[in-house]
């Protein structure tokens, strides 16, 4: 039997306040909620207010009320107009109800930013700086104040760094609210690796890594020796960050994502590779690509300005050619300038041109003899949930990066292992990092163990975990799962050659769906680590935290189909199978 995962539904009662307004009171164990609608507008209310004909004409509403009056009584169909008005406010108000009564565990975080006076572990891009990088005191209490107030006023007084030109990138996303899907305050994450601990070691050094072994192509990852060294230094640490098979990474799992199917194939998706067909023309996926071996802010100075959100002096260099994405490099600029729903709308596109075969075995018109999907269970439903669900996804990941977690980008954890190995100042930090074949390698190269940044600006002005990219792929991964076969085969696979200047067959193992999607998902997220600009942990706990808003907007559109409809089935990044329907989630 399917395992329920919603708790029970409270008590609903309609009212009227003595203006006449109508008042909907939730009630359950925990909480009482009383919501006041705005005074309605009847249409008759609405025709008196205009007052005669010509006044409905001068407002440009291109009826006469005797039209207006006459087509009403025309319509047909199961509803009046006040029962359909009745109708949607109860399947709107059933799915709020739903996320009300969801049981919300506490959000933990890891105690980092009170256990360090000198505030070493925290975000503060754009606040002064003393000379080691730590943020001015003052300064960052400003922030704390404005982020506990919530006040706008506030977020006008907090302290910049006085040669700061980027501003913080829009912390008050972290109180805004959405219409649909659960709140962003709702999703939960585990706390973000602690400062001093083994895994923030080994993800350092795997973001190490993925800087000095950015520029060898994946598809020479089996034979490469730098790529051989990156392994047995990963393998040597206290916590493996990248996949392992049989307790060790291989140069197969090197920098993969997370799930099974992300060990399949080659490291990048087809969604990646493969043509977009793009209404009556064709996007082919070669993309500007960084020339090779140009890295950033390994100079201290240079360094040190930038945390204080000074403009950067490099300057990026593109080769002559677009390439398809066939190394880190390229990939961390894929990255760089994606719009936020792009891989996934892409991905939607080159979906649909699969064919029927291709949908959902629940599509309800897999089976129609006399109707076909569109703007519901087709292109127009599939593309609107796909492309809104990022914005949602992105509010749940600014409250967590802003009012939870403040943790620290590599860049600046960098700056940090830099001044503990040159004897500046000693930070507590896992000897595994400090100890690490990637910083001896680092420290031989540029002098210092500052990290190579594949951006001239380093990373955004907002702090790193959970990362937004990886949020936004959890949600769209997740929408796509749902109106799609993840076991459909996917035809004819390609794979990037060395250079990036074609595409080749892949001739390997059967490529899914619901891989591919996965290792999308890996791709956008790790992509970001490739760059410098992220954590590990930043890219899953953001799927994860992406998959939850996923998961509650499909909850809500459950609610409002005509169709008959077995609900939504899909497969979370954990392996369970779900099922989605009435709002309600089901484990399989």
């Amino acid at each position: 039997m399917p395992k329920h995962a919603n708790g029970s539904e409270p008590a609903v009662d309609m009212a009227t306040t003595s203006a006449g307004t109508p008042t909907t009171t939730l009630t359950n164990s925990a909480s009482t909620v009383s919501v006041g609608a705005p005074a309605a507008v009847s249409r008759r209310g609405f025709l008196k207010g205009i007052g005669s004909t010509g006044a409905a004409a001068g407002l440009g509403l291109g009826f006469s009320l005797t039209a207006l009056e006459s087509a009403e009584a025309a319509i047909i169909g199961p509803d009046t107009a006040s029962q359909r008005r009745a109708r949607a406010f109860q399947v709107r108000r059933n799915a709020s109800r739903g996320h009300l009564t969801d049981q919300l565990p506490t959000q933990p975080t890891n105690n980092d930013e009170a256990n360090y006076a000198d505030r070493r572990s925290v975000f503060a891009k754009g606040l002064p700086h003393n000379s080691l990088g730590e943020p001015d005191p003052t300064a960052y209490q400003s922030l704390l104040d404005a982020i506990d107030s919530g006040d706008p006023a506030d977020f006008e007084a907090i302290e910049l760094s006085p040669i700061a030109v980027k501003k913080l990138a829009n912390p008050q996303a972290a109180y805004a609210f959405e219409m649909v899907g659960t709140d962003s305050h709702s999703g939960r994450i585990l706390a973000a690796p602690a400062f001093a601990s083994a895994q923030e070691a080994a993800e350092m050094t795997e973001v190490y890594w993925q800087a000095i072994t950015r520029d060898v192509p994946f598809a020479e990852y089996a034979t490469n020796p730098l790529i051989a060294a990156a392994v047995a230094d990963l393998n040597s640490l206290s916590h493996k960050a990248s996949p392992t098979v049989g307790g060790q990474i291989t140069t197969g799992t090197l920098f993969r994502g997370e799930t099974p199917g992300d060990l399949v194939g080659p490291y990048i998706s087809q969604f990646l590779w493969r043509n977009v067909p793009y209404g009556s023309s064709t996007i082919i996926q070669r993309y500007p690509t960084p020339i090779a071996g140009e890295d950033f802010m390994t100079d201290y100075n240079e360094w040190l300005a930038i945390q204080q959100g000074a403009n950067q002096t490099g300057v990026l260099h593109l080769e002559a050619a677009d390439r398809y994405i066939f190394d880190n490099r390229s990939l961390a600029e894929w990255v760089h300038r994606d719009v936020t729903f792009q891989g996934y709308f892409n991905a939607a596109l080159i979906l649909a041109s699969f064919g029927g075969a291709a949908l959902a075995a629940s599509n309800p018109y897999k089976t129609s003899a006399t109707q076909g999907g569109f703007i519901t269970f087709g292109i127009a439903d599939i593309a609107h949930l796909v492309t809104m669900t990022a914005a949602t996804a992105l509010k749940a990941a600014w409250w967590q990066k802003w009012l939870v977690h403040r943790a620290l980008r590599p860049e600046a954890f960098a700056g940090r292992v830099e001044n503990s190995v040159n004897g500046s100042k000693s930070y507590g930090i896992h000897p595994d990092v400090l100890n690490s074949d990637a910083v001896a390698r680092l420290l031989s190269a540029n002098g210092n163990a500052l990290l190579p940044m594949a951006y001239v600006e380093g990373s955004p002005t907002h702090p790193s975990y959970p990362a937004g990219h990886a949020t936004l792929s959890g949600s769209g991964a997740t929408v796509l799962k749902a109106f799609f076969n993840e076991d459909f085969v996917i035809p004819n696979p390609v794979m990037a050659d060395a250079d990036g200047s074609e595409l080749v067959p892949w001739t390997g193992a059967p490529l899914t769906i619901g891989n591919e999607l996965n290792k999308l998902a890996a791709n956008i997220s790790i992509g970001r680590d490739a760059a410098g600009v992220h954590f590990r942990a930043d890219g899953i706990q953001g799927l994860l935290l992406g998959e939850q808003i996923g998961i509650s907007i499909l909850r809500d559109y459950s609610h409002g189909y005509n169709e008959g409809f077995a609900g939504f089935n899909l497969t979370r990044f954990d392996g369970q199978e779900i099922v989605i329907v009435g709002g309600e989630v089901f484990e399989v």
